[in-house]
């Protein structure tokens, strides 16, 4: 009996299941979509006025600022932020068109004068007299 020198294919050596598997790991992995993620939306500008007043109402004594506008009202006041002896500051954001105030002392006596009106956006001092 003469033995066979013809080689067999590799083809032939592999079993099928070791075959799927090489070439399952051989195969290009199918692409994974990722989620798509909006960038953030910048946030709308927001207009800030800045009110200043700067007067000594002594020691002991509130600025209060009273209006028409983001958070004002005519019939109460809120107080301002005392920065240091003589310089009040009050901050208003989001606000458009004009804004009508005054300042009181105490929330009681008013300033003297017709009533402030300025642009929103506006960065101001003010000396107000009571």
């Amino acid at each position: 009996m003469r033995k066979s020198t013809k080689a067999k294919s590799s083809a032939e050596v592999i079993s099928p299941k070791v075959a799927a598997a090489a070439a399952a790991a051989v195969a290009p992995a199918p692409e994974v979509k990722k989620p798509v993620i909006p960038a953030p939306k910048p946030a709308a500008q927001q207009t800030i006025t800045k009110i200043k007043a700067q007067i000594d109402i002594g020691f002991g004594n509130e600025l209060f600022i009273r209006g028409n506008a983001g958070g004002l009202s005519w019939d109460k006041g809120i107080q301002m932020n005392c920065v240091n002896d003589d310089l009040w500051t009050f901050t208003l954001v989001g606000v458009a068109g004009s804004i009508a105030f005054k300042f009181l002392v105490n929330d009681l006596t008013w300033s003297a004068g017709e009533d402030y009106v300025v642009p929103a956006g506006t960065d101001l001092v003010i000396k107000p007299t009571f």
